[in-house]
C-alpha cells in the first residue's frame, strides 16, 4: 500500500532540533507508528501493545529504559504512565535533542500526563485521521479561515474530489485509503479493539455491549447538542454514566465536544456543547449507512456533512501545529429569528454552526449541504455584533457549490474542498 505523507512530519522534524521529547497523540489507527517508521527507519520502536514489554516497563521502569539506547520510539505509552517520570529524569541529565519519541492513542490523558511530567521538555503533535488535503497529496498547510485572502491562496491547490460522499463515507483512517480493504471488516475490528483495549484501560466498564450501544447512540447524534438524559433513556443507563462514557470517547480521540461561544454580551446563549465524531467513516459504520449513495440521500446527510467539514477545519489547525481548542466554538441562543418555510413564516432559535476567533475577530461559519447557498442562511451572524469586546470578521457558508463566491457584503460561499 502506498504511504501517504502526513503534514505532521514537518512539525516533528522541526521539533526534533528543539525538544528532547516528542509526543504524538491520536486515536487508534491514525498512522502514528507508520509515520514514525517512515520518518526514522533506523530508529527502534517498542510497542506496549506487547504485554511482555508492558509488564517489564511497569515492574522496573528505570532498568527498562537503561536496556535501550536513545533515540527510541515508545509506542502506546499510555499503558505505562510510570515511564514519564523516568524519561524526565533521563532527559534532564542530557543535552541531546530528540531522545524520546512517544506515541499513544489516548490523546487527552497523554497530554495531561506529558504536561505534568515533561513540562518544557516535550512537544505535542496531534495526529488525526487523514485530512482531505493529505488524501489528495496537497502541500497547502494553512489553517482554514473564511477570508478572501485565504481563498486566493487556496485556489491554486483546491481540487474537488471525484466523489465527496464516498470520501465522507469511507473516512480518513490510512488503511481504508486502500480500496481493497473491506470497509465493514475494518470498522468491526476497529470497534472491537477499541472496546477491549482503550475502554477497559480508561474506565471499569462492566458491560462492553452496553458501551457499544452507547457509541451507536452518540454516532446518531453527531452534529447535535449533547443531551445526556436522552442518550441515557435510549440505552437504559444513568445520565451520570453517560457523562462518564462521553468523556471516555473524548479522551480517546473518537469524538470532539465543540463548546458554545461565551460572552457577557450574549446572555441568552445556550451553554450546552455539541458532539462531533472525529471520523465520519466510523460514524457511518455505527449508524449503519452502508454505502455513500444511501448516506448522501439519507436523513443524516446534513449532520454528516457538517461533521466532515468541522473535522477538516480542525485538522487544518492541528496539522499546522496550531492549538485550536481555545479559538473555535459555536453559538445557539434563545434570540428568535424569522425564516420562510414555503408560504409560511416561522421563528427558530438563532444558531451559528462554527466560530473561529483570531486576534479579537470572530469569523462566523454556516455549514449547509447545498449547491445553492443563499445570503439569508447567515442571518444569525449579526448577533456577533453585540459582542462589544470583539469585531465580526468575514463570514461564510461552507457548502457543495462548485466555486467560491460572494453572497453579500462580508459573507462568502466556499466549497467544502477549499477547507
Amino acid at each position: 500500500m502506498k504511504y501517504i505523507h502526513r503534514d505532521a512530519e514537518l512539525l516533528i522534524k522541526k521539533a526534533k532540533s528543539t525538544f528532547k521529547t516528542i509526543l504524538v497523540t491520536g486515536a487508534r489507527q491514525t498512522g502514528k507508528s507508520t509515520m514514525m517508521k517512515k520518518l526514522y527507519p533506523e530508529q527502534r520502536i517498542l510497542s506496549f501493545d506487547d504485554p511482555f514489554l508492558e509488564e517489564q516497563a511497569k515492574n522496573d521502569p528505570e532498568f527498562f529504559l537503561s536496556l535501550y539506547e536513545s533515540p527510541i520510539t515508545l509506542d502506546e505509552i499510555q499503558y505505562v504512565p510510570s515511564l514519564f517520570r523516568n524519561i524526565k529524569n533521563r532527559v534532564d541529565k542530557s543535552d541531546n535533542k530528540g531522545e524520546y519519541f512517544l506515541t499513544g492513542s489516548q490523546p487527552f490523558k497523554l497530554m495531561e500526563m506529558a504536561s505534568d511530567s515533561l513540562a518544557g521538555r516535550v512537544y505535542i503533535v496531534e495526529l488525526p485521521p487523514l485530512s482531505m488535503r493529505e488524501i489528495q497529496e496537497c502541500e497547502f498547510n494553512m489553517p482554514f479561515k473564511p477570508t478572501i485572502e485565504y481563498i486566493q491562496k487556496r485556489k491554486h491547490s483546491a481540487k474537488a474530489p471525484e466523489n465527496l460522499w464516498k470520501m465522507i463515507h469511507r473516512g480518513g483512517y490510512p488503511e481504508l485509503q486502500n480500496n481493497e480493504v473491506d470497509w465493514q471488516m475494518f470498522f468491526a475490528g476497529y470497534v472491537k479493539t477499541y472496546l477491549e483495549r482503550d475502554v477497559r484501560a480508561l474506565a471499569a466498564v462492566q458491560n462492553l455491549d452496553d458501551f457499544r450501544k452507547f457509541m451507536v447512540a452518540c454516532a446518531a447524534r453527531t452534529g447535535q447538542m449533547v443531551n445526556y438524559s436522552n442518550i441515557a433513556d435510549e440505552i437504559s443507563r444513568s445520565a451520570d454514566t453517560v457523562k462518564k462514557w462521553v468523556s471516555i470517547l473524548e479522551s480517546s480521540g473518537i469524538i470532539y465536544l465543540l463548546e458554545p461561544y461565551s460572552s457577557n454580551s450574549l446572555n441568552r446563549a445556550i451553554k450546552t456543547p455539541k458532539l462531533y465524531f472525529r471520523d465520519t467513516g466510523l460514524a457511518c459504520y455505527l449508524t449503519r449507512w452502508l454505502t455513500p449513495e444511501t448516506l448522501a440521500n439519507g436523513n443524516m446527510s446534513g449532520n454528516m456533512f457538517e461533521t466532515f467539514v468541522i473535522s477538516e477545519i480542525l485538522k487544518s489547525y492541528s496539522n499546522a501545529g496550531v492549538d485550536y481548542r481555545y479559538c473555535v466554538s459555536y453559538y445557539r441562543g434563545k434570540d428568535k429569528k424569522k425564516i420562510k418555510d414555503g408560504s409560511q413564516e416561522r421563528q427558530i432559535e438563532s444558531e451559528i454552526d462554527f466560530i473561529i476567533e483570531e486576534n479579537g475577530v470572530l469569523y462566523p461559519i454556516e455549514i449547509k449541504k447545498t449547491e445553492l447557498p443563499k445570503a439569508n442562511m447567515t442571518g444569525a451572524f449579526q448577533i456577533l455584533d453585540n459582542v462589544e469586546e470583539k469585531k465580526r470578521g468575514t463570514g461564510a457558508v461552507i457548502c457543495t457549490c462548485t466555486s467560491p463566491g460572494i453572497l453579500r457584503e462580508n459573507v462568502l460561499a466556499i466549497p467544502a474542498w477549499y477547507v
